[in-house]
């Protein structure tokens, strides 16, 4: 019964928010990480180039890390978001209903796992053809991989994304994720996975500009809306004529 209305909360705050681009990441990164600063550009591209189309929701975990730079970088494009907490992330931010600076009525703090687990995918799941959606993987550890691999799971096993496909990103920056891909290669070898069946599960991306491209293109966005301002004032894509 705890668990049930756990869920319920989490539905009922998806609603209240909207669905929308599903970031995973580590909570044990500092804020002076190279990856800290990418997540937090990716996020706020993300957010303009999705959520200035269909009001699109940034969500995380609502924990420190490579979380909190997702919701640093959407609140500064002036985007909405929300989260799933779980108390004691990475021993920091240890009362359990606290956050530094979200709205607490823009964040529910889960006492089980499989709440949150159950929001953070339904935020992400895809309704009608006008949602966009997305679930992006940042680099983590053992909790990122349990998130991003159940979530995929139920994309392979057409829980989830069967009529409506949602995109799953993998960043892998600074080569993060290489030792993971190459396993997942071996995989195919022994047959464990089918031939080519992974890479028709997710992207890999290996910076911000793949990724935002990515999402154009999968979402059929028209050129004028790939504008993206990557890393030191460059702009990547086509700029917009008046």
């Amino acid at each position: 019964m705890k668990v049930s209305k756990e869920i319920q909360r989490c539905y009922e705050l998806i609603h209240q928010l909207g669905r929308g681009v599903i970031y995973l990441g580590s909570s044990r990164v500092k804020t002076n990480h190279p990856h800290y600063f990418q997540t937090m550009e990716l996020a706020k591209e993300a957010s303009n180039l999705i959520a200035n189309l269909l009001d699109c929701t940034s969500w995380t975990g609502a924990g420190p890390g490579l979380m909190d730079a997702v919701i640093k970088g959407a609140l500064e494009a002036n985007k909405p978001v929300g989260g799933f907490k779980i108390a004691k992330e990475a021993g920091e931010w240890t009362t359990s209903n606290f956050h530094p600076y979200l709205p607490p009525e823009t964040y529910f703090t889960c006492r089980f796992f499989s709440a949150r687990k159950h929001g953070l995918v339904d935020a992400a799941v895809r309704n009608s053809p006008l949602d966009r959606t997305a679930v992006v993987t940042l680099p983590g550890g053992i909790g990122t991989l349990d998130e991003a691999f159940e979530i995929l799971a139920l994309i392979q096993l057409q829980r989830i994304g069967s009529e409506l496909p949602v995109p799953f990103l993998l960043m892998n920056y600074d080569s993060f994720y290489s030792n993971l891909l190459e396993f997942l290669a071996d995989c195919e070898e022994w047959g464990t996975l089918d031939k080519g069946e992974l890479a028709s599960l997710w992207k890999v991306c290996n910076d911000n500009f793949e990724a935002l491209e990515y999402l154009a293109e999968f979402y059929k966005l028209p050129q004028s809306k790939r504008v993206f301002k990557i890393g030191l004032g460059r702009t990547h894509g086509t700029v917009p004529t008046t």
